[in-house]
C-alpha cells in the first residue's frame, strides 16, 4: 500500500456512493450513490463550502434544485466533498471537473467485537502503571463509530466525573427512544446517527419494524454498546455472567468521555457515505480518539480503486491530531486477511486473556477431561452419553449434520465432531439437540481453533479432537456409556495461556507488505462488557 500524500489546499474532495441493485421506474433508475472527494477544505466557512458543492453539482445536473434533490451529504468540517445520487455518466462528468480529487463508488462495511485490563497491567489498584499515569483517561473524548449505544447501561454512569471539557462541540441528537436530556450525561457526551447514505442505497424510507432498529443513536444490535463500554466504560462493581468472571467491569479509560456516532443499521449494514460523514463531524466535534470496529469484505480494494473511505476519513482525522484505532478484522486465520491497513491508523488484532472457563467432564469409567463452556446449570449427575457410530448413519457423526429430528439424542448428552471453526455451527447443533429432547452436547474441534465457550443453561462443552477421540473410545468400549458434567468455573493466571484468536485477521498487509499490519494485539475474546437487554 502506498502512503496517500498530503493533498494540496487547492484541491477539494467529493464522494459519491454506489447504490446497488435498486431499479426505479423513471430515468433516475440508473442513478447510484457516489462520493466526491475534494481534499482539504480551503477555508472554515462551512456554509460557503456547502454552497460550492451545490454549484459544482448544479453545473452537471442543470439546476440548483436538482443538486439539492440529489445531494445526500456535504462534507465540510474535516475536509471537503459530498455524497450524491448520480448516473454513471454524471459521475464521470464530475470527475473531470477542476479540483476533483476522486469520485468513489459507494460500498458497505461490516462490524467486527473485566479481567482484560488487569491482565494488561492496568489495574486501578496499582499506582505505578500506565492507567494512573494517563489519569484513567480523564477528559479524553473517545468517539465510537458503531451500531449505537444503550445509554441506560451502568457502564455509562458519570459518577465522579467533572464538567464536560470546554473544547467539546458535539451534542446528543434526539430520536426514537432517545432523549438527550435524560440519556446523555458527563460520561456519554455525544450521541448522533447517520443514515442518509444507507437509506439512499436501501431505496426506501426508514421502517423501524422492518429493519428492527431505532431511528436514533440507540443500539438495537449490541455491538456498539459493547465496544463503547470496553473502551471508555465507567467502573461497575460486582458484575458477572451468572456467577462467572465475577469482578469489576470497566473500560480501558474509565474516566474518559464517550461520543457515539451510529453508522450501523440493521445490525451490520454500514454505508461508506455515512462513515465519511461521521469522520467529518467527529473531527469538528473535538474527539481525541476514534474507535472503529468495522471493515470491508475481503479482498481489499486495490489502491487505485479508492473505495475505502476509512483511508480518507482517518487520514484527515490523524492530520487533525486524532488517534484512529481500527479492528484488524475477523477474517482469520489465513495469511493476508488483515483489513484496515492504512499506515496512519492503529490496526488491532484480537487475542485471548489469561482467563478460561473450564468445565469438568467425568466419564463412567472415572476418566476426567476438561472442556470449555459457560454452563451455569446444576451438576448433571451421570446420564447417558451417545455418539452415532453405525455405518449407515456415518454422515451424522458431525455437529453440522445434527438436526432437531434426531430422536436418538433424547434424554442424552451427544458427542459430535465439527469440521468448521464457526461458533454458529456448535450453537445450532446444541439447539437441535435440545429441540430433539437431548440434555447437552460435547463438541470436539481442531486444537488449533480456539475453544470459545458461550453462555447457556444447558451443557455445551467444547473439547479438542484429541479429547473427543478419547471420549469416543470410551463410548465404544462399553454398552452403557455415561457422562457427568459439572458447572463451569473461572480460572485466571498461569492456568490459561494467551494467544491470538483463531478468527483474528493476520498479516501481512495484502496491499503493501512493507507496511506491517496489524500493529498490535489486544484482548478481544470473551470480554464481559455492556450490551443491550434481550
Amino acid at each position: 500500500m502506498q502512503l496517500i500524500p498530503c493533498i494540496p489546499s487547492d484541491f477539494a474532495f467529493y464522494i459519491f456512493v454506489n447504490l446497488s441493485n435498486i431499479v426505479l421506474a423513471n430515468e433516475d433508475a440508473k442513478s447510484k450513490v457516489y462520493i466526491v472527494y475534494l481534499g482539504e477544505k480551503k477555508h472554515n466557512d462551512v456554509e460557503l463550502i456547502t454552497s460550492t458543492h451545490h454549484d459544482m453539482l448544479a453545473s452537471i445536473l442543470g439546476s440548483k434544485q436538482a443538486s439539492v434533490n440529489a445531494m445526500i451529504y456535504s462534507y465540510r468540517h474535516g475536509f471537503s466533498g459530498f455524497a450524491a445520487k448520480l448516473t454513471e455518466s454524471q459521475a464521470q462528468s464530475i470527475a473531470e471537473l477542476p479540483g476533483v480529487v476522486h469520485v468513489l463508488s459507494h460500498s458497505f462495511y461490516k462490524v467486527q467485537t473485566t479481567r482484560s485490563w488487569d491482565y494488561l497491567g492496568l489495574s486501578p489498584y496499582s499506582q505505578a502503571n500506565l492507567l494512573h499515569d494517563a489519569k484513567m483517561g480523564d477528559d479524553v473524548i473517545i468517539g465510537v463509530f458503531d451500531s449505537g449505544i444503550w445509554p441506560e447501561s451502568e457502564s455509562f454512569n458519570d459518577k465522579g466525573l467533572g464538567p464536560i471539557p470546554s473544547r467539546w462541540k458535539g451534542f446528543c441528537q434526539s430520536g426514537q427512544k432517545f432523549d438527550p436530556a435524560t440519556h446523555c450525561n458527563k460520561k456519554l457526551i455525544g450521541a448522533r446517527y447517520f443514515i442518509d447514505g444507507f437509506l439512499a442505497a436501501y431505496g426506501k424510507p426508514f421502517n423501524a419494524t422492518e429493519l428492527e432498529d431505532f431511528l436514533s443513536a440507540r443500539d438495537a444490535f449490541g455491538h456498539g454498546t459493547h465496544c463503547a463500554s470496553t473502551a471508555g466504560g465507567s467502573f461497575v462493581n460486582n458484575v458477572s455472567l451468572s456467577g462467572l468472571a465475577l469482578g469489576t467491569v470497566r473500560g480501558g479509560a474509565p474516566k474518559a468521555r464517550v461520543a457515539m456516532y451510529k453508522v450501523g443499521w440493521e445490525g451490520e449494514k454500514i454505508s461508506s457515505a455515512d462513515v465519511l460523514k461521521a469522520f467529518d463531524e467527529a473531527i469538528y466535534d473535538g474527539v481525541n480518539v476514534l474507535s472503529l470496529s468495522l471493515g470491508i469484505e475481503l479482498p481489499l480494494y486495490p489502491e487505485f480503486d479508492k473505495r475505502d473511505v476509512i483511508y480518507y476519513g482517518s487520514f484527515h482525522a490523524v492530520a487533525s491530531g486524532i488517534t484512529v484505532v481500527c479492528s484488524g478484522g475477523n477474517s482469520g486465520p489465513g495469511a493476508g486477511t488483515v483489513e484496515d491497513v492504512a499506515p496512519w491508523v492503529i490496526s488491532v488484532a484480537a487475542s485471548t486473556i489469561d482467563r478460561s472457563f473450564p468445565t469438568t467432564i467425568m466419564l463412567g469409567n472415572n476418566q476426567k477431561f476438561t472442556g470449555q463452556s459457560m454452563y451455569v446449570g446444576k451438576d448433571t449427575g451421570f446420564v447417558e452419553l451417545f455418539y452415532k457410530d453405525r455405518d449407515d448413519l456415518e454422515e451424522q457423526r458431525y455437529c453440522e449434520d445434527i438436526t432437531s429430528n434426531d430422536t436418538w439424542v433424547a434424554g442424552k448428552v451427544a458427542l459430535c465432531f465439527t469440521l468448521d471453526a464457526a461458533e454458529e455451527i456448535i450453537k445450532q447443533a446444541q439447539a437441535d439437540v435440545l429441540k430433539a429432547g437431548g440434555l447437552g452436547l460435547i463438541a470436539a474441534k481442531n486444537k488449533y481453533i480456539a475453544l470459545s465457550p458461550y453462555y447457556d443453561n444447558s451443557p455445551c462443552i467444547q473439547v479438542t479432537y484429541e479429547t473427543g477421540t478419547q471420549i469416543l473410545n470410551y463410548i465404544r468400549s462399553t454398552s452403557d456409556p455415561k457422562v457427568r458434567i459439572k458447572p463451569t468455573k473461572t480460572y485466571t493466571g498461569k492456568y490459561a495461556s494467551t494467544y491470538v484468536a483463531y478468527f483474528s485477521s493476520r498479516g501481512p498487509n495484502s496491499l503493501s507488505p512493507a507496511v506491517l499490519k496489524p500493529d498490535i494485539a489486544a484482548p478481544g475474546v470473551d470480554i464481559l462488557a455492556a450490551y443491550v437487554p434481550s
